[in-house]
């Protein structure tokens, strides 16, 4: 099941959180697809279109299992995302997977945004799927 932005109320996310994958990415085409693939696995999924939609949703009370984040992305890239993810103490400890096509090495990523998991594009639908799982255990 998809979710539209801001559809969760405080209390549907209490039932649903331990499902909910929130999907940041600025292509619609590739959201949808991750979207397809995570709800055939089982999971609610949450997409935002850049790194401030997806804060804004978070500061509404969106408490996904995992985040999927893109890094190059208009208005707020995934980089700026991260640094503020990382300074709320609400926010910093909601498992993040970093995926991008961009060329960028896993330890230079991982360098500057900490504690994540790299998942390089093209996406492996497997690689992918196992980051998931571990993010939500």
């Amino acid at each position: 099941m998809q979710v539209a932005a801001g559809s969760l109320t405080p209390t549907s996310l209490a039932a649903l959180e331990a499902d909910v994958v929130l999907v940041v990415d600025d292509d619609p085409a590739l959201a949808e697809g991750l979207s397809e693939l995570l709800e055939e696995e089982g999971y609610i999924v949450a997409t935002a279109r850049d790194g401030r939609d997806a804060l804004e949703q978070l500061h509404a009370g969106l408490r996904p299992s995992v985040i999927l984040l893109d890094l190059m992305m208009p208005r707020m890239d995934g980089w700026d995302f991260r640094h503020e993810q990382m300074k709320d103490a609400e926010l910093r400890d909601i498992p993040t997977i970093v995926i991008s096509a961009a060329g960028f090495s896993s330890s230079s990523v991982k360098a500057q945004l900490g504690n994540i998991e790299f998942v390089s594009k093209p996406l492996d639908a497997q690689t992918l799927l196992d980051a998931v799982k571990r993010g939500c255990e």
